[in-house]
């Protein structure tokens, strides 16, 4: 959103700075924020988008530049007076981890600061058990930061993590024999990596995390969206105005709850049509492993029938589940993204936008169905991208999200 600023030109009210002294630090991360969102921007377009003084906005690049969180470009010369000189993010200036901890596999993502993953490291598993996932992060730990020089090991600035909020609730779904997941009840994520790495660690429900990731890192460029991730089981998130909207205790976009309703009669929520967990169960109830499909991508290929029928089953779902969030949002997009590979993203889209155009849509506006642009690495990416918001960085579309009380 911009408004007018006193010199006429209009100030972006998301990276709104003050010419005040003391507050160094939060016109740091306005600066720092347009210039993620941008891409580059030479300091006069910084000055006209915060509405600093062209001197307030000349000393904070200067101390960016000094903390090599930024770079210059080259001088580029207008048709008058002197020459800009655009500043751009400095890749190198700070990076982080992203660790997804999902029903059947774990994630943990090396990512710099233009939010490109540098390396990463996965684990697949029948179902998370505490002590794997505290091994698979000392293991990934180890291989993804001491291969970095010194002073980028330096730079590393913490650990966010991504993972469904009360995960010791799905071991019946998930087929876990009872009382193995207990122990992620009391298991304090927070303190205990924190304690394992020496860094900062941050929390978002996973769902959130693909969503923000989405939202800040996509190429969709919708400001008003509702996101649908097809994991092991359906989650998501709703962006309203290029905010994602966590709601009063975090738990907004719970979209796999949505009640959709049976051919047969009666109901059943989206995590019944549109998941992964779905699919397992038409693998095994044909005498196959339902595990392939989490350790190899070209697994999904052998499917045949059986695919066909879960992205039609998925698709019909989906397509309830955008028409409920479209009547009560008002969106310009549905995106639809997921843990398989990509060609069977673009099958399911497909399809959804088949069954939605069936659908009685009276007294609502076209919405665009459309395939993620980030991918698996969604939640991962979401998740690394919670440590600069938290330091760095202003813009409010990311999730802060450890769940209130």
């Amino acid at each position: 959103m911009e408004q007018s600023g006193t010199n006429g030109h209009l100030v972006d009210s998301r990276a709104r700075g003050s010419n005040q002294s003391g507050l160094r630090a939060h016109n740091e991360r306005a600066v720092l924020s347009l210039i993620r969102r941008y891409g580059e921007l030479a300091k006069a377009d910084i000055a006209r988008r915060t509405g600093l003084s062209a001197q307030t906005a000349s000393v904070i690049m200067r101390a960016l530049e000094a903390e090599e969180l930024v770079i210059r470009e080259k001088p580029r010369r207008g048709r008058v007076g002197q020459p800009s000189v655009p500043m751009r993010l400095n890749p190198d200036g700070a990076l982080s981890l992203g660790l997804k901890i999902g029903r059947r596999s774990s994630e943990l993502v090396l990512m710099d600061f233009i939010g490109r993953i540098r390396a990463s490291e996965r684990r697949t598993y029948a179902y998370p058990m505490v002590e794997d996932i505290r091994d698979f992060v000392s293991v990934a730990f180890e291989s993804l930061v001491n291969g970095l020089d010194a002073k980028l090991r330096g730079r590393v600035t913490g650990l966010g993590v991504a993972m469904p909020f009360e995960l010791w609730s799905w071991a019946e779904e998930i087929g876990a024999p009872a009382g193995d997941m207990a122990g992620w009840r009391d298991f304090d994520v927070t303190a205990e990596l924190e304690a394992m790495t020496g860094l900062s660690v941050h929390l978002a429900n996973d769902a959130s995390a693909a969503c923000a990731a989405e939202n800040v890192f996509g190429t969709g460029g919708a400001s008003d969206f509702v996101y649908f991730f097809v994991g092991a089981f359906a989650g998501g998130g709703i962006v309203l105005s290029g905010d994602l909207m966590l709601g009063r205790r975090g738990n907004a976009g719970a979209l796999g709850s949505l009640p959709i309703p049976r051919r047969q009669g009666g109901s059943a929520q989206l995590i019944n049509f549109a998941s992964i967990h779905v699919l397992e169960k038409m693998i095994k109830s044909e005498g196959g492993d339902p595990l392939m499909i989490w350790r190899d991508d070209a697994a999904w290929d052998a499917l045949g029938p059986i695919l066909d029928l879960w992205i039609e089953t998925a698709a019909y779902g989906l397509a309830y589940a955008i028409l409920s969030a479209h009547a009560v949002n008002d969106l310009a997009a549905a995106v639809i993204d997921g843990g398989f590979p990509r060609p069977v993203l673009e099958r399911l889209v497909e399809a959804t936008r088949d069954i939605y155009r069936g659908l009685d849509q009276q007294g609502l506006f076209p919405i665009r169905i459309e395939a993620g642009s980030v991918g698996m690495d969604a939640r991962a990416l979401g998740a690394a991208s919670l440590p600069f918001f938290a330091r760095f960085l202003m813009d409010q579309r990311a999730p802060y999200a450890e769940r209130a009380s």
